[in-house]
């Protein structure tokens, strides 16, 4: 039995008789382990038939039953809709749900897993791809999987150490690991059945998406192209991790064939939109698949989104000015070879982080020859437009925007954005909406087929783009080619970060995509808010990430139910019956790349609590436990120092390289550590031996000496002392104040 795997006292009766043993998530465990290789590892095929009974999931059982009482695959359906065909929980009783059960993630990093929940058993996900099996209706733990990662690689990760969930197939668990393995667990005891690496871990490749499974093939993708990768999408074997075919998205240096399944898409469409020069011949050219990934069983295809380039300045990138396909495209390929149907790119060139890889939902809609029914797909990517497309050919239908588009003015009659000039930014600044966090981000969105309406969780989140004028590739830094210090000011006051807070919106709409319109549209108070859930009862779930858990009726958007989870809920919820009862499910927890990011947008900061699996029934009384953290000192911990030119030296330092885990403007959300508090800053050399010397390297925090020196340590320093000040400064005017 692999001992990293906890099963409870209550599962014992699935178990062969073993030793059990305790671990401590929280204790940050950096001990390394080898990954197994599939050819050492024992193969799924020899569990008893037993143990393959349970979580006995098919392809025909996701294509029969997903919809119905449980929640077999990431988007509920291959279909990906996230519509639940429950009618137990209404818009006349939902008024009625409360906590069933919680249960403690054992994690305050952010938490991004949709719940899987199969013959009564739930598998979720939290940080540092830890998987943890649950009795579904109690909560109460059946095994808990821990891949022991080694903290160290949590500098790769661009947007937090996050996992979007699990699949099951034939009573295994499939997770990707954000150290970039793939592994197999049996569903019932939680042990180990086989484990690759699925990429090159040298390179700063990722996986925080959940993986899908098809026809005994399962699917994976990568993260990574901020800093430096070329993405590609793999189908391997579900019995013993045989790589059965793969796609890449961009092409190789030499533009020659890969022997791999992609090889005729470039020869055919792909490389003439590539130059020969640029840093894409180096750093790999980006293109990840990181999250949106689809069965078609209509037309026997996988659908997939294709990330950003790297780096996302087209100039550096590739000078020739090409479209560079794939990357920010959806595409089509053959689901048992993996060969090229079709593809459609939502953003040509693209310059801005705006990625395709954001929930593609297949849908059948009167859109065909005479009002026909016709089979498509649809999108709402970071770019702000919402497209249709034809789910056979790739063919564009319609697009329009969904909200504040500056960056382009429209789409011409083949899809293809009508470009403002001024948008491909050069060393002049210029502010767009949307910012690299997009107009929609990762979190899914959900269709109601009966009302043919598409739920998005939208926002606002503008920002500034300019050229990157010292740019240079580093493998543990965000290469992008523009600069994150742009029209940042040297020191923000409780002001300047107020006017900038105000910048921030949200909203869920519920788009028509026939006649490419708003039906309705709810406004919250800030971006980033969660995944949508859509059921036949007539209601459309969401959470917020100040902590806000929400049910709208579906058809016009009247708030009907909310409850505090007390934590951020930006996760998928999932829904599903036991015994007749029907739950709502969703995980909570406070990160991710908005709550690592943007500390300034939130004035009453989001509380980093244990991220927690909530459940919710009809007449259910149970309570979620208050976070319980020790209050953070808000005092700085050294006197101000540096003249005007060592503040500015410090305040480009950090943007390039801290602001993406430590917050912007140096103001964390209290996911990671607030320097602006922490005693590091209170001399130079304890400051200088975690910067430079990697003294916390177990915790995340590696040596930055390949890019930083000591006098840039000290100018770091000399802001964040600065910040800090600024920030009691203004707290204590406004204390003063009448």
């Amino acid at each position: 039995m692999n001992l990293r795997s906890i099963p409870s006292r209550r599962y014992r009766r699935f178990l062969a008789p073993a030793t059990l043993v305790a671990l401590s998530l929280l204790g940050g465990c950096s001990q390394k382990e080898a990954p197994a290789s599939a050819d050492n590892a024992p193969e799924a095929a020899a569990m008893s038939a037993n143990n393959a009974a349970f979580a006995a999931v098919t392809t025909d059982r996701i294509k029969n039953a997903s919809a119905q009482e449980e929640w077999l695959t990431y988007g509920g359906t291959y279909d990906e809709q996230r519509h639940s065909l429950l009618t137990g929980i209404t818009t006349d009783n939902v008024n009625k749900l409360g906590v069933a059960w919680t249960y403690d993630l054992k994690t305050n990093r952010g938490v991004e897993s949709t719940p899987i929940v199969v013959d009564g058993a739930m598998f979720v996900t939290s940080a540092w791809s830890v998987v943890h099996a649950l009795d579904a209706k109690t909560g109460e733990e059946l095994w808990t999987y821990d891949p022991q990662v080694d903290k160290a690689v949590g500098v790769k990760a661009c947007c937090d150490v996050v996992n979007r969930g699990v699949a099951v197939y034939e009573g295994q668990v499939f997770v990707g690991v954000i150290d970039g393995r793939l592994e197999a667990l049996n569903a019932k005891t939680g042990e180990r059945n086989w484990s690759i690496v699925t990429v090159d871990q040298s390179k700063p490749y990722t996986i925080t998406g959940a993986p899908r499974v098809v026809d005994g093939r399962v699917l994976i993708g990568n993260g990574g192209a901020e800093m430096g990768v070329r993405g590609y999408l793999t189908a391997y074997d579900t019995n013993n991790g045989d790589k059965l075919w793969r796609f890449y998205t961009v092409p190789n240096p030499n533009k020659q064939p890969d022997n791999e399944a992609s090889d005729s898409a470039f020869t055919d469409v792909g490389n003439i939109t590539w130059g020969d020069e640029g840093l894409w011949v180096t750093d790999g050219g980006g293109g990840t698949v990181w999250d949106s990934i689809v069965y078609d069983e209509v037309n026997d295809q996988i659908i997939f989104g294709v990330g950003n380039g790297s780096p996302w300045n087209r100039n550096f990138r590739d000078p020739s000015a090409g479209d560079n396909l794939f990357l920010s495209s959806i595409v089509a390929v053959d689901a048992a070879t993996g060969k090229y149907r079709w593809h459609f790119q939502t953003t040509p060139g693209d310059n801005w982080d705006y990625t395709a890889t954001q929930t593609i939902i297949l849908a059948d809609l009167p859109l065909g020859e005479n009002g026909s029914s016709l089979r498509v797909a649809m999108q709402a990517p970071k770019n702000g437009f919402f497209y249709v497309i034809n789910a056979e050919n790739g063919n564009f239908i319609s697009g329009e925007a969904f909200g504040p588009v500056d960056w382009a003015t429209g789409l011409d009659e083949n899809g293809r954005p009508i470009e403002v000039p001024a948008a491909r930014y050069t060393e002049k600044s210029i502010v767009l909406t949307p910012g690299p966090l997009g107009a929609h981000n990762w979190h899914p969105m959900a269709f109601n087929p009966d009302l043919q309406l598409a739920y998005i969780p939208a926002q606002e989140i503008p920002a500034s783009y300019q050229e990157d004028s010292q740019l240079s590739s580093k493998p543990t830094g965000w290469n992008t080619g523009a600069d994150f210090s742009a029209d940042i000011p040297p020191i923000a006051t409780p002001a300047d970060v107020k006017a900038m807070r105000a910048t921030l919106k949200g909203r869920l709409i519920a788009w028509d995509p026939k006649s490419q319109s708003v039906r309705w549209s709810v406004e919250h108070n800030n971006a980033w808010n969660g995944g949508v859930l859509s059921t036949a009862g007539g209601l459309v779930f969401q959470g917020k990430l100040n902590g806000e858990f929400a049910a709208y009726n579906a058809a016009t958007g009247a708030p009907l139910w909310s409850y505090n989870v007390l934590a951020g809920a930006a996760s998928g919820p999932a829904t599903y019956s036991i015994n007749g009862e029907q739950y709502i499910t969703i995980t909570t927890g406070w990160g991710s790349a908005y709550g690592l990011t943007s500390g300034l947008a939130y004035d009453q900061k989001v509380l980093s609590s244990v991220g927690k699996v909530v459940t919710f029934k009809l007449g259910a009384t149970g309570a979620i436990s208050p976070p319980d953290m020790p209050p953070i000192d808000r005092n700085a911990k050294a006197d101000s120092f540096g003249d005007d030119n060592m503040i500015a030296d410090g305040t480009e330092a950090f943007a390039r390289n801290c602001a993406v885990c430590h917050g912007a403007l140096a103001i964390s959300s209290g996911v990671l550590p607030d320097l602006r508090w922490s005693a590091m800053t209170a001399n130079a050399q304890a400051w200088r031996s975690v910067v430079l010397g990697g003294a916390l390297a177990s915790n995340g925090m590696v040596s930055f000496a390949k890019y930083l020196n000591d006098e840039d340590a000290e100018a770091i320093r000399a802001y964040v002392l600065k910040q800090a000040h600024t920030d009691m400064q203004g707290r204590a005017e406004e204390a003063t104040t009448p």
